[in-house]
């Protein structure tokens, strides 16, 4: 009688009976949060450049964006002269205090932002920590 010939399928297991793989590579961690700017503190006819409102994603109220009070805010464009090997700038700013009762925060940034910058984004870091 002649043998079957070798199928080496037939000794592996099957990739449900295996035992799950640990990856030793960890993803890395955001310290910011996403945030848009909506525009300037304003009443019914004048406006404040100094004082930008930002909208910060997942804060929708005001007990949520006394967390982010002190925070450094980072506006970050691209220009189109390198300096220092890189192409992008940065405008740092700080939150300063809540605006309404939706989540919106008042923050001041080192230099006033530019209207052209109403409705881009900024990152909110996660310090100084006040925990």
């Amino acid at each position: 009688p002649e043998l079957p010939a070798f199928q080496p399928s037939l000794l592996t297991l099957s990739s449900s009976k295996m035992a799950p793989q640990k990856s030793t590579a960890s993803q890395p961690v955001r310290l910011y949060t996403k945030g848009t700017i909506l525009g300037y503190k304003r009443g019914l006819r004048n406006t404040y450049h100094h004082t930008s409102l930002l909208k910060l994603e997942g804060v929708n109220d005001k007990a949520a964006s006394n967390f982010y009070l002190g925070k450094k805010v980072a506006f970050i464009y691209k220009a189109q002269k390198a300096v220092a090997g890189s192409k992008f700038r940065v405008v740092w700013g700080k939150v300063m205090r809540a605006h309404g009762s939706n989540g919106v925060v008042r923050a001041k940034f080192s230099t006033n932002l530019s209207p052209t910058t109403i409705g881009s984004s900024v990152r909110v870091m996660l310090y100084p920590s006040n925990v």
